[in-house]
C-alpha cells in the first residue's frame, strides 16, 4: 500500500511475462456500452480496463492453408492458445502484480460468447449473470487497434493475429490514444472473397454495425454468425477433409443454410463429441473422427476447421503485401499456391 504504480511499469512487467500487447482504457470510454457488457457491471469501482494480447503464430495456419495438418492451428492458434497457460498464466501474474500495490485486479477471460446474459438479476438495478465484455471493443477502447470489416480485431503489429484477455481495475491511469478508424483495415474485401460460407457481407450491401468511442466512429460488417460458426467448426463439407470419410453422402453447404449461431455450435459440437452406436452405414459411429480428434487437442473445447480462411488468413495476407502490419516475413506472401475448397457433395460409393 502507498507505493506508486504507473502504466509504464505495468507495461514493462507485462512484456517481461511474455505478453505481446497491452493497452489501457479509462472507464469513460465505455459510456455507450450496454450494462450487460459494461466493465462496471462486473466491478462497480472500476476506473481502468487493461487489455492484453498474445500473438497468433502465422505458421500455425500453414497446415490448413496447404490442406495437410489441422492440429497445430487448434492447439497453438485457437482454443489451446486462448485457454492455456500461454496467455492465462501471464495475465494472472500481471493481476497479482497490480494487487501487490493495493489495487484490485479482476482478470477477464474472453473465451465466452458475446451475447446477452440469460436469467434474472440477482440484485435490484443490475444486469443478470453472466456479464460479458465485448473484448474486441474493449481492445479498441484500450488503443490497441481497430475492428476490421470482418469483425476481427486488427493491430498495427500483427493484423488479425492475436488473442485477447483483460484486467478490470480500480487503478486510475492515463488511457492510451485511440487508433484512428481506417488506419489498418482498408476495406479491401479480401475477407469477403476468402470466406467460404459467405458469412461476411460486401461493403456495398450496407449491412454494418457502428459504435462511437470519444470522437471516432468504428464500423464493421454485420456478420451472419450462423453461417460463420457452421463453417468454422466444420459443418460445411467444403472446408473439412474429415466429413465424407465419416459421413458418406454429407451435403451441407454453409452458404445455403440459415442456422442461428447457437444452433450451429450445438450441431457441430454434437458431431464431434457424441458417443453413438456404429452402423453399417456409419462404421465410425455418429461422430466425425477427425473433428473429435481435434476437439481432444482443443482440451475438450472448441476446435477450428475452417481456420479463418477469409477473415484472418486472407486479411493478413493482404496487410502484409500492402506493408500495413509491422511484423514481416521472408516468405511473403502467405498465400503462395492455389487455394483449395472441397465439393460440398460427393457421391456415396454405392450410389
Amino acid at each position: 500500500m502507498g507505493k506508486r504504480l504507473t502504466k509504464e511499469k505495468i507495461r514493462e512487467v507485462a512484456y517481461s511475462l511474455g505478453l505481446d500487447l497491452i493497452g489501457f482504457a479509462n472507464i469513460e470510454r465505455f459510456e455507450n456500452a450496454p450494462v450487460d457488457m459494461h466493465p462496471k457491471s462486473i466491478f462497480p469501482e472500476a476506473k481502468t480496463v487493461i487489455v492484453v494480447g498474445k500473438r497468433i503464430l502465422r505458421g500455425g495456419w500453414r497446415g490448413i492453408e496447404e490442406g495437410t495438418n489441422w492440429v497445430s492451428y487448434t492447439y497453438f492458434d485457437y482454443h489451446g492458445l486462448l485457454n492455456s497457460f500461454f496467455i492465462q498464466l501471464p495475465l494472472y501474474e500481471l493481476a497479482c502484480f497490480i494487487e501487490d500495490y493495493g489495487y484490485e485486479a479482476v482478470p477477464y477471460y474472453s473465451g465466452v460468447p458475446e451475447a446477452k446474459p440469460p436469467g434474472k438479476p440477482l440484485r435490484e438495478n443490475q444486469p443478470p449473470p453472466d456479464v460479458h465484455l465485448a473484448i474486441r471493443i474493449a481492445a479498441v477502447c484500450a488503443g490497441l487497434g481497430e475492428i476490421g470489416w470482418s469483425k476481427v480485431f486488427l493491430t498495427k503489429k500483427y493484423g488479425p493475429r492475436q488473442r485477447l484477455h483483460a484486467i478490470i481495475t480500480d487503478l486510475e491511469v492515463e488511457p492510451d490514444p485511440l487508433v484512428k478508424p481506417g488506419s489498418i483495415c482498408k476495406r479491401c474485401m479480401e475477407c469477403v472473397k476468402g470466406c467460404p460460407s459467405n458469412a461476411i457481407p460486401h461493403i456495398k450491401e450496407g449491412k454494418k454495425v457502428s459504435i462511437k468511442i470519444e470522437n471516432y466512429t468504428y464500423e464493421w460488417a454485420d456478420i451472419d454468425l450462423g453461417k460463420c460458426t457452421l463453417s468454422y467448426h466444420g459443418g460445411d463439407s467444403r472446408v473439412s477433409p474429415f466429413i465424407h470419410k465419416s459421413f458418406p453422402g454429407w451435403n451441407i453447404d454453409a452458404r445455403k443454410q440459415n442456422f442461428s449461431e447457437e444452433a450451429a455450435y450445438k450441431f457441430c459440437w454434437s458431431l464431434s463429441t457424441g458417443k453413438w452406436r456404429k452402423t453399417e452405414e456409419f462404421p465410425s459411429g455418429y461422430i466425425i473422427e477427425g473433428h473429435a480428434y481435434l476437439q481432444k487437442w482443443g482440451v475438450g473445447g472448441s476446435y477450428g476447421i475452417c481456420g479463418s480462411r477469409g477473415c484472418m488468413r486472407s486479411c493478413f495476407n493482404f496487410l502484409e503485401k500492402a506493408g500495413i502490419v509491422e511484423q514481416r516475413f521472408k516468405n511473403e506472401p502467405f498465400i503462395r499456391r492455389k487455394r483449395w475448397l472441397l465439393p460440398y457433395k460427393v457421391k456415396r460409393s454405392k450410389d
